[in-house]
């Protein structure tokens, strides 16, 4: 039996009977019995209202412990969740770029008609960690490539960089030089003309990629520094292409490597729109062959790029200093170019340029001034397409006849 749910009338019955007892001696009236009861009917209201807040509090203490139980409950879930994302494999990245040329050429020699997919590049990169990295580069050249075929196909990156402290980083592996413009910065959509510049080429002969260690750090104020120790190359002294820089990339496929090269770089890029740098390289044999007559070679480059508003403009200067008595003799020891490209930008999808180059380098079809002028679309951004006028000289009268007039069309895409 529950005594409490009777606790009231209990209270009621014995408090009349206690009344009638002690009014015994004298009959009570109707007033003092009203009286009685009204003061009882007070008593049991507020047993009520007093029993009433002790099930709301229960059940609000109820509803208190379920609300603290959905929290831990939710807690523990995020904790969970962070658990589960510090231990799944971090982000990797993948990305590309290609480019389609057709070119109509007009020479006294000979008129020439050819389109070639140039080159089909993917991008691989992984974040190990927030302090380690790995990017790479895979290329096929001219669309096919096998004995007889025209194109190869060419791993030009594959290195980690890691975060040393504040500022500083390392690298080893395979990777692109850090000189000129376009070695590092090349996919068709960031630059003007459907072919690269020749200066850009022939002294400095991007894409072009070795395999070492190297260091990188940034100052305040926009000044950054690069420096790497790494594979040289292995130019060849003599046949056709005979103290050509081009033909001495090993493209790290088994390459020599009796003497290596350093580079380094000095980048200033602490005005908008504005950037400045200088490189300098050290082969200690360009040949890779004792007492071949090509024994050191140094190569210094300095370039600009500022783009302001809707008007840019890029230059560039590149020389090669040999060493040695067979590249002297071959009048090769000193190589160099030039270049100076304006551009303006008529919308956010249309640019026009013009480009003006000078050659003096080892072959003496690598000797010429050319005059270029096109322009850009890019429908989208990672999208454009190109068209250009060449009009190239060659130096030496003895090849007038090959001096041409092109005009270039091409596609391009990177994401």
């Amino acid at each position: 039996m529950n005594i409490r749910r009777y606790a009231p009338l209990c209270s009621v019955f014995f408090g009349l009977l206690t009344s009638v007892t002690v009014a015994s001696e004298a009959p009570p009236t109707i007033e003092d019995v009203w009286e009685i009861v009204q003061r009882q009917q007070a008593e049991i209201e507020a047993l009520r209202a007093e029993l009433d807040d002790t099930r709301q509090g229960m059940v609000a203490t109820n509803e208190k412990v379920a609300e603290s139980e959905d929290r831990i409950e939710a807690t523990g879930d995020f904790v969970e969740t962070l658990a589960a994302a510090d231990a799944a494999p971090r982000k990797t990245s993948i990305g590309g770029y290609g480019e389609l040329h057709y070119s109509q050429i007009d020479a006294d020699s000979g008129d020439s008609d050819e389109i070639d997919f140039h080159r089909f590049v993917l991008f691989f990169g992984h974040e190990f960690s927030d302090s380690v990295r790995f990017f790479s580069e895979l290329e096929l050249e001219h669309s096919l490539a096998g004995d007889g075929k025209p194109g190869e196909v060419e791993l030009e990156q594959a290195y980690a960089e890691f975060t040393l402290a504040d500022n500083l980083y390392a690298k080893t592996g395979l990777f692109l030089l850090p000189v000129g413009i376009l070695n590092e910065t090349h996919e068709p959509p960031t630059f003007y003309g459907v072919e690269r510049n020749d200066v850009e080429n022939i002294i400095v002969p991007s894409t072009w990629w070795e395999a070492g260690a190297g260091l990188r750090g940034n100052f305040s104020g926009g000044l950054s520094w690069d420096a790497a120790v790494h594979s040289g190359l292995a130019m060849p002294t003599e046949g056709g292409n005979a103290f050509r820089v081009r033909s001495g990339r090993q493209k790290v496929a088994e390459a020599i490597a009796s003497d290596p090269a350093a580079t380094f770089r000095l980048k200033y890029s602490g005005v908008p729109g504005l950037e400045l740098a200088a490189s300098y390289q050290y082969q200690s044999d360009p040949s890779q062959v004792a007492g071949d007559g090509l024994d050191s070679g140094q190569l210094f480059t300095a370039h600009a790029v500022y783009q302001r508003e809707r008007f840019g403009v890029r230059a560039l200067y590149g020389t090669w200093n040999f060493d040695g008595a067979a590249v002297e003799a071959a009048n090769a020891d000193s190589q160099s170019g030039w270049y100076i490209e304006p551009s303006f930008l008529l919308s956010d999808k249309w640019g026009v340029y013009a480009r003006y180059e000078d050659l003096d380098a080892a072959r003496e079809q690598d000797q010429f001034t050319q005059s270029e002028f096109g322009f850009n679309y890019w429908p989208v951004d990672g999208i454009v397409l190109k068209m250009d006028y060449r009009s190239r000289e060659f130096s030496l009268p003895a090849l007038s006849a090959s001096d041409f007039d092109a005009i270039d069309l091409g596609f391009g895409y990177n994401f």
